[in-house]
């Protein structure tokens, strides 16, 4: 297990080309993005890789139907783009899903129909299927358990799912195998903007200090959660990208501007069994009784429904749902499936919050703030992404390449290979369902590797095995039951009880293998939160 030293930097002497502050999808985009350029790049996740928001989304790789609503093309043409990239370098990660939206008069029906083949059209030759018009039998078929009363038929189009925390894991092993180096549980605790542009050489101790011609701009104190070491890390240039946590990390490094850039907004999902809604289709009604999106997506064996969109003044780091948004969510889904969902059926609850980028001005909340993404160059150098969505992070990643380069932040004129190169693991071609229950499929070609291990023939449950679980802590930077069974394996998202009963099993074999304490007690606090709305 590899875990953040001082043996795993170099000298001080040496200065990284980029540090990156943020474990989600645009932090490890970002380092995957700049290490393929051939640059020196180091990141710095402070819990575990997509522990926040980037592990919590509602599993979709999607241009956004909502968007095209909106008014959004631009937006929305360009994540239709990038869903079919995902699939295509992470093939064992990411599938097309078909949805089907039920209609209740001919009018609907009509109006999403028009809708939807437009956003055909916008994907062009990156469509994965045409949008159909459905009669009343056919949409029973493909949506067995919605509500039969007054339907008049539907519509059914496509778009991508995807598991969202696999992914991020993907990115950072993908970095990694670039030149980058990779710490979760690693805090930053303060930046310091360098203002002696002098460089030494570090193989010569008696040196004269030499005009450095890219010299280091930021000085990094990053501590190790788990051993308390900290160490002192200089770079050319800094990106920060810890999602809803951005101001914080401008305020840390002496920003003067005092605007807020992110108005988190709260999205709650529900999980409940297949049997509420057995089908491998996914459901969405496009307008609730408030004016928001319901979804109901098959994912793992389960079913998510969500989502809310409320806005929050705080970002804790494990928010929980407000009473009204589990009531919302339960209230709408039983007027849509013929059996009601009441608090019995839930499986597990979790929530996340979005990086919305504060407007100047906005008086429709926080579900009408646009989901495109910002970045802002202070001028200390201090280069802040946030904002967007996990379609896009790959646009986002040489986004903030662009800005580095234009302001002269780092010198490299080596194109984006994000879009090409296939991630780790990608198999040459797999047909997976991510529909179903967790399987091999989510760790790839490296699954090959794991049948060696001892422990392959002892399940621990929910398709998990020991092999799997010592796998993880010595090549996926797993260090606690909560890294293991909430973003390796997805027990905690999709049946908190039973995570809970896998759980003491999967501590002893983590601690086993790394000598770390696996905070069992955290994980089964964490559990009972995930619990709430029984």
């Amino acid at each position: 297990m590899k875990k953040f030293s001082q043996l795993d930097l170099p000298q001080t002497s040496a200065v990284f080309d980029m540090a990156v502050i943020g474990g989600g999808a645009t932090g490890l985009g970002v380092a995957l993005d700049a290490s393929l350029r051939g640059l020196s790049v180091v990141l710095f996740e402070s819990n575990d890789f997509a522990s926040g928001t980037s592990s919590r989304s509602t599993k979709l790789l999607h241009g956004g139907v909502r968007y095209l609503a909106q008014g959004n093309v631009s937006l929305v043409r360009e994540a239709l783009a990038e869903r079919k990239t995902v699939m295509h370098i992470a093939p064992h990660l990411a599938q097309p899903l078909a949805f089907v939206m039920p209609a209740y008069s001919c009018w609907e029906k009509m109006t999403y129909g028009a809708g939807l083949k437009v956003y055909d059209l916008l994907a062009g030759q990156q469509g994965l299927g045409h949008t159909k018009v459905l009669n009343r039998n056919e949409t029973q078929a493909a949506l067995p358990g919605v509500r039969a009363e007054h339907l008049n038929g539907g519509v059914l189009y496509w778009d991508g799912q995807f598991d969202d925390a696999r992914l991020a894991l993907t990115l950072a092993r993908s970095a990694q195998d670039a030149g980058a180096k990779v710490f979760n549980h690693c805090r930053v605790q303060a930046i310091t903007p360098i203002n002696d542009q002098t460089e030494h050489d570090p193989s010569n101790q008696d040196s004269k200090p030499l005009r450095a011609p890219n010299p280091a701009r930021f000085s990094l104190q990053v501590e190790d959660v788990f051993s308390g070491d900290t160490r002192e890390v200089k770079a050319r240039c800094v990106v920060n990208a810890a999602g809803v946590w951005v101001d914080g990390i401008r305020h840390m490094a002496g920003t003067e501007s005092t605007r807020r850039i992110v108005s988190p907004s709260q999205g709650v999902h529900i999980v409940v069994a297949r049997a509420l809604l057995p089908t491998d289709h996914a459901l969405l009604v496009p307008k609730t009784d408030d004016g928001r999106v319901l979804f109901a997506v098959p994912w793992l064996g389960s079913t998510i429904l969500g989502t809310t969109d409320t806005p929050r003044e705080d970002a804790p780091h494990e928010p929980l749902p407000f009473e009204h948004e589990v009531e919302f969510i339960l209230s709408q889904s039983s007027k849509i499936l013929s059996r009601p969902v009441t608090r019995q059926d839930v499986k597990s609850v979790w929530v996340g919050l979005r990086p919305l980028v504060t407007p100047e001005k906005s008086n429709g909340g926080t579900k009408t703030i646009s989901r495109e993404h910002t970045i802002v160059v202070d001028e200390s150098g201090l280069i802040t992404v946030t904002g967007g969505k996990w379609t896009t992070y790959r646009v986002m990643a040489d986004d903030v390449m662009k800005a580095a380069v234009s302001h002269g932040l780092i010198k490299n004129n080596v194109p984006c290979a994000t879009s090409t190169m296939r991630l780790h693991g990608a198999p040459q071609s797999q047909s997976i369902s991510i529909t179903q229950s967790p399987g091999e499929h989510l760790f790839g070609t490296d699954i090959e590797r794991i049948r060696l291990i001892e422990g392959f023939d002892q399940p621990i449950g929910m398709g998990l095995n020991e092999a799997m679980v010592r796998f993880s802590a010595r090549e996926e930077f797993t260090v606690t039951v909560e890294d293991m069974l909430a973003r390796r394996w997805r027990a905690l998202f999709l049946d908190a009880k039973q995570a809970l009963s896998m759980a003491p099993r999967v501590a002893a074999i983590l601690e086993s293998e790394t000598g770390l304490d696996p905070k069992l007690d955290n994980f089964e606090l964490l559990c009972h939160q995930y619990q709430l709305a029984r």
